[in-house]
C-alpha cells in the first residue's frame, strides 16, 4: 500500500510542476524600466532625423526570424502520455489473468493482474485531473453535448470513474469478484473519448 501512495504522490507532484510550467508558459509580464520607456518614445524623432540619409528605393532589411520551437513538456502533452499510459495499463491488465483461480479462500490480490490494475487505476485518476487543469476552459455546455470537447469529457471522467470503481471493488475483496466487465466498459468509454478529439 504504500508503494501506491508514493506512486500517488510522485504522480501529483508530476502534475503540479507540469501544472506551474504551464502557468509560466503563457503569462509573460512585459515590464520597461524607465530608460527602455524613453528608448521606445524616442525611437521615432530618431528615425525621423535620419530618414534623409535612407535612399527612397532602399528596401528595409528584414530580420530573419528563428523558427518556434515549442517546449516538450507542456500540461497539454502531459494529459496525453498519460491518457495513452491508462490505456496501455488497462489493456496489459484486461489480458493478463488473475494471479490465481482460488475461489473460496484469500486470493493474492498483488499479482501482476492486481499491480496492472492499480497502476491503471491511479493513471485514470492522474489522467482526469490534469484534463481538468490544462483543459477547463474547453466544456462548455453551449456548445451542446455532442461537441467533440463536451463528449470528450463526459466519456474520459465517467470511464475512469468506472475503471477506478472496478479497480476499488476488487481490490478491496477477498473472494473473487466479478469487475472485468466494468473496468473494460470504463477503459472503452476513454477509448472512444480519446478517438473523439484526435
Amino acid at each position: 500500500m504504500k508503494s501506491y501512495r508514493k506512486l500517488g504522490l510522485a504522480c501529483l507532484a508530476w502534475l503540479v510542476l507540469a501544472g506551474a510550467a504551464l502557468a509560466g508558459e503563457n503569462e509573460s509580464l512585459d515590464l520597461l524600466t524607465p530608460a527602455q520607456e524613453y528608448a521606445q518614445q524616442a525611437l521615432p524623432l530618431m528615425l525621423a532625423e535620419n530618414a534623409g540619409v535612407v535612399r527612397a528605393n532602399a528596401a528595409p532589411a528584414v530580420a530573419a526570424q528563428p523558427e518556434f520551437d515549442p517546449p516538450w513538456l507542456t500540461g497539454s502533452n502531459m494529459h496525453l502520455v498519460l491518457g495513452l499510459a491508462t490505456l496501455v495499463g488497462a489493456a496489459a491488465t484486461a489480458i493478463s489473468p488473475p494471479s490465481d483461480d482460488n475461489t473460496t479462500g484469500p486470493r493474492n490480490r498483488n499479482g501482476f493482474h492486481g499491480t496492472a490494475g492499480k497502476v491503471t487505476g491511479v493513471l485514470a485518476a492522474a489522467t482526469v485531473a490534469s484534463g481538468f487543469v490544462v483543459h477547463w476552459n474547453d466544456f462548455h455546455l453551449e456548445d451542446g453535448w455532442t461537441d467533440p470537447d463536451n463528449l470528450h469529457v463526459i466519456l474520459g471522467a465517467t470511464g475512469a470513474s468506472m475503471l477506478g470503481y472496478a479497480v476499488l471493488k476488487s481490490a478491496g475483496s477477498s473472494t473473487k469478484t466479478s469487475h472485468a466487465a466494468l473496468a473494460e466498459l470504463g477503459a472503452l468509454g476513454m477509448l472512444i473519448g480519446v478517438k473523439l478529439t484526435w
